[in-house]
């Protein structure tokens, strides 16, 4: 495998960022200028009252070029209409902030204004991503119109989070991060909008263990559980309901994914009670952590002094938590394995493949530049049962979650 730059995403995109009327709208700029360096075909619709928020002026200098208002809408400046013109254009359309009214106003089909016209006149996926106050937001008519709206399979939905509000109330309402809208962009643009994995229960491991010698030193490992991540956003914006055992990964990484069941998990024993705990239920199971092999065989629950460290550590091996769970797999279940290695990545990941029984392994390098533990990219050959060898070319983690997704589950199913 030749390792070049990551693919991006985004590059050549038709994009469509539609801004409704909230003071969450400044966030949709760091949305737009991260779209813009990636590449991205950015167009931009302002409400009348987004622009009571943010101006055109702002939105036309990150996206550069002019950002629509329904001034522009109600002119014939244009030689087809600019609703039509827009919709066909746009492969995704994202909404955000997306306000009560409009909400309503898609729910029921209807279009007085420039951003819902373009609703109707396309086709595209779009995804949307509500702000409001807390009692707005709870309000029954609002909470119906959501419900209304998740059933109807083009909208991806982004649920609101819980935190201080421009009403200064504490509570559910203030819309996605940046970070979640341009995942969950990333993930339709991989999809283009369709959730192959309806009805199936994902269960993911992602992270480390740490094997404790005392309360203050382990043994451990650089995972950072970047990959894990990846997998349970690729999962649920597929359609799948997805439980993810975290193993040592960064609380405010944990904070942004979608509505998932999470398990924190520290040592190797944990994250094998867990993964036991969750597996007859699952459907697809990924081993993405990186689970330790060994740990000391004895533990100290005081801190040793540097005087009182043993000159030589006793280790015992930890259970392979991906054999054991091979050994118990019913024939309706697909595990899908991970294996970093250096060097010859394709060798010693089918011997693994073979050894835990495993219906796919996701072979990557760790020797690589921007590829491995901590990098935001990675490149890997994925490896099923049935000798198929798939490589993946450098790219985001996210896009590589959805690869290995489609090579050694959904394409093969």
């Amino acid at each position: 495998m030749t390792s070049h730059n990551p693919i991006l995403p985004f590059k050549d995109k038709n994009i469509l960022i539609c801004i409704g009327g909230g003071i969450a709208a400044y966030k949709v700029c760091e949305v737009i200028s991260q779209l813009f360096q990636e590449g991205a075909n950015i167009e931009v619709i302002l409400t009348e009252s987004a622009q009571k928020f943010i101006t055109p002026l702002t939105l036309s200098t990150l996206a550069r070029k002019p950002a629509h208002t329904d001034q522009n809408f109600w002119q014939p400046i244009h030689s087809r209409p600019l609703h039509i013109t827009l919709g066909e254009w746009a492969d995704i359309m994202v909404i955000a902030p997306l306000t009560a009214n409009t909400l309503g106003k898609l729910v029921h089909g209807l279009a007085d204004n420039l951003l819902t016209n373009t609703v109707l006149a396309s086709t595209c996926p779009i995804i949307v991503a509500p702000a409001m106050n807390t009692e707005m937001w709870l309000q029954k008519s609002v909470q119906d119109n959501w419900q209304k709206l998740s059933q109807d399979s083009r909208y991806h939905l982004l649920h609101t989070n819980t935190g201080l509000l421009a009403c200064d109330r504490i509570g559910k309402g203030r819309m996605a991060e940046g970070k979640e809208i341009l995942t969950a962009i990333e993930s339709i643009i991989n999809t283009e909008g369709k959730r192959d994995l309806i009805g199936k229960k994902v269960l993911i491991s992602g992270g480390n263990t740490r094997e404790y010698l005392d309360p203050v030193r382990f043994i451990g490992n650089p995972a950072t559980g970047k990959m894990g991540i990846a997998l349970a956003n690729a999962c649920y914006y597929r359609g799948a309901t997805v439980t993810l055992v975290a193993g040592n990964i960064n609380p405010e990484w944990l904070n942004l994914l979608p509505p998932i069941q999470i398990i924190t998990v520290t040592t190797a024993q944990e994250m094998e009670s867990a993964m036991r705990s969750n597996f007859p239920l699952a459907d697809i199971i990924f081993m993405a952590a990186a689970v330790a092999d060994v740990k000391p065989r004895q533990y100290s629950s005081t801190k040793l002094s540097k005087q009182s460290l043993p000159s030589m550590l006793e280790l015992e091996p930890v259970n392979d938590i991906v054999a054991k769970l091979g050994e118990i797999k019913q024939p309706s279940q697909k595990i899908i394995g991970f294996a970093a290695q250096t060097g010859d990545i394709i060798t010693p990941a089918k011997e693994k493949l073979i050894r835990k029984k495993l219906d796919a392994i996701v072979a990557n390098p760790i020797d690589k530049d921007n590829a491995g533990f901590a990098s935001d990219t990675n490149e890997a050959i994925v490896i099923t049962a049935k000798g198929k060898e798939i490589a993946i070319q450098p790219c985001t983690k996210l896009t590589l979650a959805h690869h290995i997704i489609f090579h050694s589950y959904s394409h093969f199913e």
